[in-house]
């Protein structure tokens, strides 16, 4: 088999106002395709509902680490979801703890929420260096990363491959619980640290995932630890 693969997997690309079912089929059907070959570990985030519920709970005078532990259990719900919708090929323990030990004979194993003040971008990446993946995909909201807010600026740069460095001088170097960047600072620190891969695919266009996955072009942006030459 090849080497293991990370997914981290924005809540937002299957949770909107309802459960997103027709998501879930496709990104099944492509994700039990790689499981053939290689181990698949998919951390599962939050996304708006945990932003929803952090708000809130900071609204009604609840501290930072309340609002931290409440996205951590939205992830985790999450995670149940996806996990049941898999049935019974996939370990049945979701890991929370990303540095230890994984066991499971499984092909396919799904990640939620650790620690108050980490993101599942950051447990991704710590997941990917424990199980020994060189790269992590991440699937979000937006098609790449920009230069500033697409949906702000019309005129804003896309960008099809970015070193480290670059995209930390893009995104800044603070993250914050709830912050919405393709793929947070500390994360991405850790991955350069780790030189790590990532591609950042648009969670709602999953024929672009499965052409990256075949080694295709693919609508996303590529960050690595050196420009491609």
């Amino acid at each position: 088999m090849t080497e293991p693969m990370v997914i981290s997997l924005g809540g937002s690309t299957f949770v909107k106002e309802q459960i997103d079912t027709k998501f879930l089929r496709e990104f099944k059907r492509i994700v039990l395709g790689q499981a053939k070959r290689r181990k698949v570990f998919i951390y599962v985030g939050g996304g708006a509902t945990a932003r929803k519920y952090q708000e809130a709970l900071l609204k009604l005078g609840a501290d930072q680490d309340a609002a931290d532990w409440i996205g951590i259990h939205v992830t985790r719900l999450n995670a149940r979801l996806m996990k049941t919708a898999f049935g019974k090929i996939v370990e049945e323990k979701i890991i929370e703890d990303p540095t230890r030990k994984v066991s499971s004979r499984k092909p396919i194993v799904f990640a939620a929420g650790w620690k108050p003040g980490w993101s599942t971008d950051y447990d991704a990446v710590l997941l990917a260096e424990n199980v020994g993946a060189k790269f992590v995909v991440n699937l979000t909201n937006v098609d790449y990363v920009y230069d500033r807010d697409p949906n702000k600026f019309k005129d804003a740069k896309a960008f099809r491959t970015l070193t480290w460095q670059q995209y930390k001088q893009i995104i800044g170097g603070k993250w914050t619980p709830g912050l919405h960047t393709p793929f947070d600072p500390v994360a991405a620190r850790e991955a350069a640290k780790a030189k790590i891969r990532v591609a950042i695919i648009n969670g709602s266009k999953l024929k672009e995932f499965e052409s990256f996955l075949k080694g295709r072009p693919f609508k996303g942006t590529l960050i690595r630890s050196s420009p491609i030459v």
